[in-house]
């Protein structure tokens, strides 16, 4: 009896397995509603837009599928090329997003591959279905792109712990930034017309598996009901390339510059809003010793290494290429050098809190970092400052001496302003 009831349920299991897997299978693959009330020659206007946009980012659509949006391009009858552009794009692009005829926004996780780049910035599609014709800003939001240091406001006579402040347990969280892919050759605001394509650009500073929240808004109160505006995205993201710097000064021995990178659209590497110290937010460059590495990712990039006024700048060209690591060459050249001439070079008002500085998650930063700053800017004498601003932190560097960081060529002493 057992058997016999066993074998009259087997084949119903598998059936209703079946069902399931399919189920699950169609709604992974779900393809947005096919929007049909839409004008053509604006759709394709935009649309080329959109391919040479993503072109400038530095990410174009594959030629295979340019090839077939140019097929597309040329029929002759106007709704085939408005569904054959939505079957090309649609599964290319990260979100889906629909402005109902209230001006509400709400957003879906479009299919396409969730890729990002460690220390770099990929471009995505993002679709938008806009019931209300209206042309307003797209904006794209997230926690995860929430700042990693605020600076302080006022007199900072002691810590303090209130809510603006970044925590440093929020820090890991926020390894995002995200903007609206709007200058040249798109446009800031949205066209007006019914379906339109948009480039979202996202940056990621780390490497490995990171689940992010976008939201994406056309204006304060356009949000959908629902937290309908917002969805959760997990993305995968790729490992940089580890470049290795072999830094030489003008007779060779190994030193500490300072180093300006930027790709082809002028973007600073590492992004200056994800720094954090040693590496300064308020500079473009970032000071590195001989030996050490900075993350980039495959490209092409312009360099400008230098140290301080004594350095003819030297600019290089650098090609990373697709690979686990990779080592650039740099040495220095000099115009002139002082200390030869019984000169020497300093900095006697230096800070490393207040300022330009960042008051959270730490309060400015420590000796380490600023005798980094003082090596890559070859200054022989720097004098630390410690005043005001995150005194009860910056104080206990005080030590009424020379810094112990010193070396015989490069003296660092922290003292006291006062101020009347």
């Amino acid at each position: 009896m057992v058997m016999h009831v066993v074998r009259v349920l087997l084949p119903t299991l598998m059936l209703l397995c079946t069902f399931v897997t399919a189920g699950a299978s169609v709604a992974v693959g779900e393809q947005p509603e096919m929007v049909t009330a839409v004008d053509r020659q604006p759709l394709v206007a935009a649309t080329r837009r959109v391919i040479e946009a993503l072109e400038f980012a530095g990410e174009p659509l594959n030629e295979s599928v340019v090839r077939r949006l140019d097929d597309a391009f040329a029929e002759s009858d106007d709704r085939t090329v408005i569904r054959r552009i939505q079957e090309i794009l649609d599964p290319l692009c990260l979100a889906e997003i629909n402005i109902n005829a209230e001006s509400r926004v709400k957003v879906k996780e479009g299919s396409v591959r969730k890729e990002l780049m460690q220390q770099g910035w990929r471009a995505f599609l993002i679709r938008v279905h806009n019931e209300a014709g209206i042309n307003p800003e797209l904006k794209v939001e997230s926690p995860n792109a929430a700042p990693v240091y605020q600076k302080g406001k006022g007199a900072r006579q002691q810590p303090r712990t209130d809510e603006q402040l970044v925590n440093p347990a929020d820090v890991p969280d926020r390894w995002l930034d995200v903007t609206m892919l709007n200058r040249e050759p798109l446009k800031p605001r949205l066209s007006g017309l019914a379906l339109e394509y948009c480039v979202a650009l996202i940056y990621s500073r780390d490497v490995g598996k990171r689940e992010a929240s976008l939201a994406f808004n056309i204006g304060q109160g356009t949000q959908d009901i629902g937290f309908r505006n917002a969805v959760p995205i997990l993305f995968d993201c790729r490992p940089a390339v580890n470049v290795k710097l072999n830094i030489r000064d003008v007779d060779g021995e190994p030193t500490t510059a300072a180093l300006v990178i930027r790709d082809a659209l002028g973007r600073v590497y590492p992004h200056p809003a994800r720094r954090l110290a040693p590496d300064f937010f308020f500079h473009h460059q970032v000071y590195r010793r001989d030996g050490e590495s900075i993350e980039l990712p495959p490209g092409r990039y312009s360099v400008t290494v230098t140290r301080g006024p004594e350095y003819v700048p030297v600019k290089l060209d650098v090609t990373v290429p697709e690979a686990a690591e990779h080592t650039v060459d740099i040495k220095l050249q000099r115009w002139i050098h002082v200390a030869k001439r019984g000169w020497y070079s300093g900095d006697h008002h230096v800070h490393a809190a207040g300022c330009s500085h960042y008051d959270s998650p730490t309060e400015g930063v420590g000796p380490e970092d600023m005798m980094r700053h003082i090596l890559g800017e070859d200054l022989n004498v720097g004098c630390v400052l410690s005043w005001g601003p995150c005194w009860y932190t910056q104080k206990k560097f005080f030590e009424g001496e020379v810094s112990r960081l010193s070396t015989p060529n490069y003296l660092m002493r922290y003292d006291v302003e006062v101020s009347g």
